[in-house]
């Protein structure tokens, strides 16, 4: 399996560096936009590892929103918070945990990969994270 960890080194985003929170993280609306296309991509090949032919589709903002409130992580946002700026805070937090090297591409696949239904692996992945991204 190929690893997009290979060819660039966490300090190639010197922007990865400027959050001082998860909650500064998951507001950020320009790293939630970088977000989007990577959660989908991500997705896009969980389903096709786990259909075994290539699906290219988007993972609907309902599901993010869920497993951000399931994961626990809600309550460091401000209240009174759509369903698709809750989506946008956990797609922010996402590809933070890729390009801080934190995650490979392989370890989320295999985390979303790890649980009969893909909508709990999206759970899994967000307190994996939580648990693992330590800033002060």
């Amino acid at each position: 399996m190929h690893d997009l960890n290979s060819s660039f080194k966490p300090s190639d985003f010197p922007f990865v560096d400027e959050y001082l929170s998860l909650a500064d993280i998951m507001m950020d609306r320009d790293l939630a936009a970088l977000g989007d296309a990577f959660v989908n991509f991500v997705y896009s090949l969980a389903l096709s590892f786990r259909k075994s032919r290539p699906i290219g589709s988007k993972l609907d903002n309902n599901t993010l929103a869920s497993a951000l409130r399931e994961s626990g992580l809600r309550k460091m946002l401000p209240p009174r918070m759509d369903r698709h700026t809750q989506a946008n805070a956990a797609e922010a937090l996402i590809v933070y945990a890729w390009l801080s090297g934190f995650l490979s591409l392989r370890k989320m696949l295999q985390i979303l990969n790890s649980s009969e239904k893909l909508e709990d692996s999206w759970r899994i992945l967000l307190q994996k994270i939580a648990e693992g991204i330590k800033i002060l």
